[in-house]
């Protein structure tokens, strides 16, 4: 199978000159002092709808003939490509329809929907919206816009790639996040058509790993499941177009966990001052979990940033658990006038911030004359964690469980 030339990609970056955002390269010296390795990160999460997928979209859809443009358009997506679609088909004036799984966020249903697209939710999971999505395009005679697998869509996000070397001319690795390998694949091929010795490094979220069994196989190989919070890279199973521009172009694959995923949408929140969406955030979490395979100067693209605000509080809790920044106990106290108050001017001698905290007197393990205390803290890592918990022990408190 032939890949995307450099001649294709910069005739996708003329393409969208004037429609798409050239993003900025921030320097990261927070990450840089964690990595050991100077870190630049390529803001994706402020491209227009929140992510890189309207430039492959728009790409998509110019090369397609009056004929099908008239036919209208169809997508499946729980977000970030329904939005591109959607708006790139307005652009273009285009019909588009878009269909979404039952329980996709709101916020994403209303974003497309204000970017112009008819929205139908269909389906308890991804693979079912897609079944939905090609029926009504055989039904109907619209296009069916593949989220990744076509030579097109390479080839609009092919132009982060170019971006970057233009932006940072001394790169020598860039970190992307994985999901079917449109956007990692395109960036691999305008940057190894330059420059060669620049490393492309994929990241994958470890409980939605479709590549390293695929290339190890030699083909697309498809996972019986995935389950993860970065449901933007959660690809049961490459394309056959992606499987031939990474297993060719990419020169490392990495898989990350789920506390490296919600510390790195933390540490952009906090350091970098950058709102991401967990797969946004998967190059950040490749880049803390593995800083050995970095050869600086390097470049981490933040590749989306719409993530739902009830995802984002519980992605914040779960991060800071994942950092030592956050503790829950469950203390049982002597149920007497002032014990509670002694439990808590102890966390304020000991500096722990209670952010919630429920007293408890119905319980089968309790005994007469005992309460169970839930209590929720802010701590400042892990060895300020453990001492509080330690501390409470050696002062006579029973800690019945942490967390």
């Amino acid at each position: 199978m032939s890949l995307v030339t450099l001649q294709r990609i910069r005739s996708a970056g003329e393409q969208l000159a004037g429609i798409v955002r050239r993003t900025p390269l921030e320097h990261s010296r927070g990450l840089g002092e964690q990595c050991g390795s100077e870190i630049y990160l390529k803001c994706e999460n402020l491209q227009r709808t929140g992510s890189f997928k309207l430039r492959g979209a728009y790409v998509r859809l110019l090369g397609l003939s009056a004929e099908q443009r008239e036919a209208g358009v169809v997508a499946a997506s729980a977000g970030n490509h329904a939005q591109g679609v959607a708006l790139a088909a307005s652009l273009l004036g285009t019909r588009s329809t878009v269909f979404m799984p039952e329980q996709a966020p709101l916020p994403k249903v209303a974003a497309t929907q204000s970017y112009g697209a008819e929205v139908r939710l269909r389906g308890a999971v991804l693979e079912e919206t897609l079944g939905a999505a090609r029926e009504h395009a055989e039904r109907t005679g619209a296009e069916f816009i593949h989220p990744f697998d076509h030579e097109d869509i390479i080839a609009g996000q092919a132009t982060v790639g170019m971006e970057i070397l233009e932006q940072l001319p001394e790169v020598r690795t860039i970190v992307v996040a994985a999901g079917g390998g449109g956007l990692v694949g395109g960036i691999a091929a305008a940057v190894k058509a330059q420059r060669p010795e620049v490393r492309v490094i994929a990241v994958q979220a470890e409980q939605a790993a479709a590549w390293p069994g695929s290339l190890a196989a030699g083909r697309p190989v498809r996972l019986t499941g995935t389950q993860t919070m970065a449901d933007g890279i959660a690809v049961a199973e490459p394309g056959p177009v992606t499987y031939a521009h990474v297993s060719e172009l990419v020169d490392d694959v990495v898989t990350v966990s789920e506390e490296a995923l919600s510390q790195a949408l933390l540490l952009c929140l906090e350091r970098a001052k950058l709102m991401v969406e967990p797969a946004g955030g998967a190059a950040v979490a490749g880049l803390l979990e593995h800083p050995e395979r970095l050869v600086g100067p390097s470049a981490a693209v933040l590749s989306g940033g719409n993530i739902d605000p009830l995802l984002l509080l519980q992605v914040i809790r779960h991060g800071m658990t994942s950092a030592g920044r956050y503790l829950s106990l469950r203390v049982r106290l002597p149920d007497q006038p002032g014990a509670l108050a002694a439990l808590l001017a102890e966390l304020g001698r000991l500096a722990a911030n209670v952010v919630d905290i429920e007293h408890s007197r119905i319980s089968g393990a309790l005994g007469l004359g005992e309460v169970d205390v839930e209590i929720s803290l802010e701590t400042r890592g892990p060895e300020h964690r453990e001492h509080v918990v330690a501390q409470l022990e050696a002062t006579g408190f029973t800690v019945v469980a942490k967390r």
